[in-house]
Order: C-alpha cells, then structure tokens, then sequence
C-alpha cells in the first residue's frame, strides 16, 4: 500500500481515535550542578526519593544525572505539564545547585570526580550499580555524563487493525504489530540524520570533554575554551558521544524480531579480549563489570531507536520482547534543547510525532549491507556538518545534497501533519512542520545555529551560555512553585519509593553472585 493509500485508510471522522490515540512519553535527563558549573558532588537528594523505585524522578549513570519520567499520554499537553511539574518540585529540593540545560556536560574533572549512582544494597540495586561501573571502565566515564531526551511512541492497536485488514495479513495482531514497528524502525534509521539537523542542539563543547582525546573540533572564534565545528548540529550523536569502538563492528539487524532478537543475542554472549582484561573482578572481590562480553546487559547497545516492552519484574528486555512483541519505541537522538523550559517543547513533539508517523506508514523495505554501512556514515556527515548548503549524503542512487534530500522527505511529510491536525481539530501539526521547513530552507534558524549566534553575539564561552541558560531556567521554574496538590503528590510518591526499595532490599533470598548468574 502507498502512502497517500494508508493516509485515506486514517482520515475522516470515524477514525480520528486512531490519530488522536497516539502516546507518547518523555525521559529528560539532566546533571545536577554547582553554581560554578562543576558537577555536584552531593548525593542523590532524599526528598527525591528512591532512585531504585521512583516511578517520575530517578538517576540515570551518574548520582548526579537525573532522569525525569513521563507517565505516557496521548495528550501532548498532559506530558508536558507533568515534566514541568517535576522540574517545579525538584528546584524546590536542590539547595543551590541548577539543572544543566545542554546535552554536553559542563566543566569536567577526571573520570574519579564523577559519582556513580548508587541504588541500595539490594540485588536489583547492586546490578544497576556494577553494570555503571563496568560502563566507566570500559568507555570511561566522562561519556556518561552526556544527557538527552528519550522519546517513547506507541499507536493505538484499532489503527494496526485497520491497516493490517486493508494488507489482508492473515498474523496475529501481535506479530503484524511487531512488524510494523520493525519497519518504522528501519525508516528512522534511513531518515534519522533529518532530526539532527532539524533538532539538534549540541554544536558547541567544553575544551574539558574532550581533554586527552583525538577530536576534529576547533575553537569558538578566539575562544579557545570552547570548541566546536562550523557546522555542526548535534555533537552529542558524534564519536564524541555514544560510541565505542567495540561495538563498531556489531551490526544489530532490524529486519525482524528474531534477526533483532539473535544479533542482540549473539552479542551478549560473545566474549571480548580488552573486557578480559579488565576482568571480573577487583582483588578485594568487588565487581569490575557484570561479564567480560561485548554487552553485559541490552541496555548496553548504544542505538539511536530502540523496540520496547515494560518487563516483568526480573525478566530481561530481549525475552519481554520476544515474548510480547513490541509495545513502543524509544527515540533517542534527541537533544536537549537550552533555548526551551524543559529541554522540550510542543513544537518538537508534534515534529516528533509527525516524522514518526511518517516512519510508521511509509513503505520500509529491508536493510542491507550497503545501506547498513551508509546510515552511520550519513549520521557522523549531519552531526559535524550537517548545516553546511554543500553538504551531500549518500543514498541508494548516489551522492545527493542533504538540503535537496530534506525538501524531498519533508513534502512527504507534510500531508501527515495535516491528517494529524484534521483529527485533533488544530493546526499545531502543521504550523511545527511549517517550523521545520523554514530550518530545512535556512539553517540559521536552528537550534545549533542560534545557540553558536548567541555565543557569538553575547561573546560568551559555551560554559557562559549554558549556565546562563541554566540560570534562566532555574529562574523559570522557581518563580512557578508547584501547587500544595503537586508538592502533597511527589512527596508521597518519595515516600512510597524509599519503603518500596526498603522492602526490595529485605526480600533478596540469595547472594549478588548467584542473582547475577540467575540473571
């Protein structure tokens, strides 16, 4: 079926549910800092909760990393009012310390002043624990204080019932489900390079971050204290960020769940030389890393999309999946944006939604070799000069420039926006899409863009932007404290968390070693 095919299948008054039954969910992390910009040393706060069980505010590699949880709505409107809530009630809780706004980190000590989160002694928790560990021992882990916006979107299962009746596939609804999330999965890796031009906001970096590392950035104009490239969008999606040699030469397919499944599989399982000689263990006993493989847990496979399933208490994610199928997916190459509360606005998350639709029923046909080396290749083009007119990217008929790719893609695209206004009764779809195409005709209206002018304009360093930014941002929320409703909630919910770990914590029956190997 072709698009426009697909797109009539959705329209009309009798299934605006399908459109408007889309969920979505945000996860924002976010580092605590001190008011010089230095990362805060302070443990997790105790009137947050417990980062083992909260269900809004846990931490993510670092005790100072913050991750921020959306419960998932279908209303746009519903997920930004509780991210901004949570903010509210955390600058209420962290004494003179700010959330940094930027996706790369603020200034850096070496890798022994930066605090690995802790979750308790109990199994679970000591898990958690050892597998960050063995993160900082293999990757180092400055790599770990970079942060973003995990963006988690499902559709409702009446509109896979209507496309899978208009394909007269004779699957279960769970496998034609599974499929189909597949294929929009292997849309967005095609396409993902379009986010990082259109969202990112990672252009500049700390001379810090990259201290003793090989890297192609230069300095901000005579600011040799900020580096950057000319061009760049989101240096977060770079070698810089989320990469690691080791697992350069892992190809993870996406051309089915069981393709999925046994790569993923494969890797967990296929020891690794430089991860020996870590080793297991310290002299002392204590874990260096949970195993020597290429990937101790899934978690560990650094992708910029990811296929979910809530896990049932103890199971592993592959084995929810396999048995489930998927339920959502998880974006992961979104920025934090310092020019917005929050990191996040409406105007992203409609684009999100749109570009995302636009994955889901467009035709995806299966991934090849040639096409698996291209995406990687596109993607390191866009994060280092992706906002460069001349810049080309390779697709399946050659070398073509990406503004002339973006125009094409974005004209499919704008018809998505337009069907998911009609069903929502607004034109918020269409004026984020409008938005977007003004990005895609001139490049200085993008986040990169703007943050670099700023720099510039003011004659700040990146550090001097992003704690401004911060401190506008700590500013915002505070002079906006939550309600007594809102504060009587999250202190609950503090509560409840610090007794749900308590009880985690009592009912282990065996030892950490004989829960790794259950595991």
């Amino acid at each position: 079926m072709s698009l426009t095919t697909k797109l009539a299948l959705l329209s009309g008054p009798d299934k605006v549910a399908l459109l408007t039954g889309i969920t979505r969910g945000i996860e924002k992390e976010s580092l605590r800092v001190q008011p010089s910009g230095k990362l805060a040393i302070t443990p997790h706060p105790k009137s947050l909760g417990s980062a083992l069980t909260h269900p809004s505010i846990t931490t993510d590699y670092s005790e100072a990393l913050l991750e921020f949880i959306t419960a998932p709505s279908s209303s746009i409107d519903e997920v930004l009012n509780e991210l901004n809530e949570i903010h509210r009630y955390t600058y209420q809780h962290i004494d003179d310390e700010l959330l940094w706004v930027s996706s790369m980190p603020c200034q850096l000590g070496d890798d022994s002043s930066i605090p690995i989160a802790e979750y308790g002694s109990s199994n679970i928790g000591t898990m958690k624990g050892v597998y960050r560990v063995g993160l900082g021992n293999r990757y180092g882990r400055l790599m770990q204080t970079i942060a973003g916006i995990h963006y988690n979107f499902s559709v409702p299962d009446d509109l896979w019932r209507e496309l899978q009746k208009a394909s007269d596939s004779t699957d279960s609804l769970k496998d034609f489900k599974t499929a189909g999330y597949f294929a929009l999965i292997r849309n967005f890796r095609r396409y993902s390079w379009l986010l990082l031009y259109l969202l990112g906001s990672a252009p500049a970096v700390c001379k810090s971050f990259v201290r003793g590392r090989e890297h192609q950035l230069v300095p901000v104009g005579d600011d040799s204290h900020s580096l950057h490239t000319p061009y760049a969008t989101s240096l977060r999606m770079g070698d810089l960020g989320y990469q690691s040699d080791a697992q350069s030469s892992l190809v993870v397919c996406y051309n089915s769940i069981d393709q999925y499944i046994k790569t993923l599989h494969d890797a967990l399982q296929q020891p690794y030389p430089a991860y020996d000689d870590i080793g297991l263990k310290d002299d002392a006993g204590n874990y260096k890393q949970l195993n020597t493989h290429l990937l101790q847990i899934e978690n560990e496979f650094y992708s910029a999309i990811r296929p979910k399933r809530t896990a049932a208490s103890g199971e592993t994610p592959l084995h929810a999946l396999e048995q489930g199928g998927v339920e959502y997916i998880e974006v992961r190459c979104v920025d934090l944006n310092p020019l917005v509360a929050a990191g996040i606005d409406e105007e992203t998350i409609c684009f999100l939604d749109t570009f995302l639709m636009f994955c889901l029923l467009q035709d995806s046909p299966e991934t090849d070799n040639k096409e698996y080396a291209r995406i990687p290749d596109n993607n390191s083009r866009t994060v280092y000069r992706g906002r460069d007119p001349k810049l080309s990217l390779l697709s399946s008929d050659g070398e073509v420039l990406l503004r002339d790719w973006g125009h094409e893609l974005l004209s499919e695209v704008q018809p998505i926006a337009a069907i998911l206004d009609e069903a929502n009764q607004t034109q918020t779809y269409t004026a984020a899409f409008n938005v977007m195409l003004a990005r895609m005709e001139d490049d200085s209206s993008t986040p990169a863009a703007t943050l670099l002018r700023e720099m510039t304009e003011n004659n700040e360093s990146y550090y001097s932007m992003a704690m401004r930014k911060a401190s506008e941002q700590r500013d915002y929320f505070l002079a906006r404290p939550p309600t007594d409703e809102t504060l009587a909630k999250y202190q609950q919910l503090a509560e409840q968390s610090m007794q749900g770990q308590a009880e985690i914590e009592a009912s282990d029956q065996v030892s950490f070693d004989e829960f790794l190997a259950n595991y």
